[in-house]
C-alpha cells in the first residue's frame, strides 16, 4: 500500500546510506511543478557527509536515488560523493 507524505514532515528528518552510514539531515525539497527532483542534504558534525566534504555545508541528492522515506530516509550508496578516497586514486594509477 503507498503511503503518502507530506513534503513539510521530511525537513531536519535523518538521512542515512543503504550501508548504514548517517548522511545528513533534509534541508530543503526541490520541486518541479509535478514532482520532487531532488533533495537538498546539510552535513551535520557528526554526519559522514560532514567528513567527506569537508568545509561544503551539504549536497543535493536527486530524488531517483531515495530507496525509502518513513521516519527516516534511505538513499542509495551511490548519492556519496567519492573525493579523495584510495580506490579513486588507484583507479588513476
Amino acid at each position: 500500500m503507498l503511503k503518502m507524505h507530506k513534503i513539510g514532515e521530511s525537513y531536519d528528518m535523518k538521512v542515512f546510506t543503504d550501508a548504514g552510514d548517517y548522511f545528513g539531515d533534509i534541508e530543503e525539497a526541490i520541486l518541479t511543478k509535478t514532482k520532487v527532483a531532488g533533495w537538498r542534504v546539510r552535513a551535520t558534525k557528526s554526519s559522514f557527509l560532514a567528513k567527506v566534504l569537508g568545509s561544503a555545508k551539504g549536497v543535493i541528492v536527486p530524488h531517483q536515488l531515495v530507496k525509502a522515506i518513513g521516519d527516516i530516509m534511505i538513499i542509495s550508496k551511490a548519492a556519496v560523493p567519492n573525493y579523495g578516497t584510495e580506490e579513486d586514486e588507484m583507479a588513476a594509477v
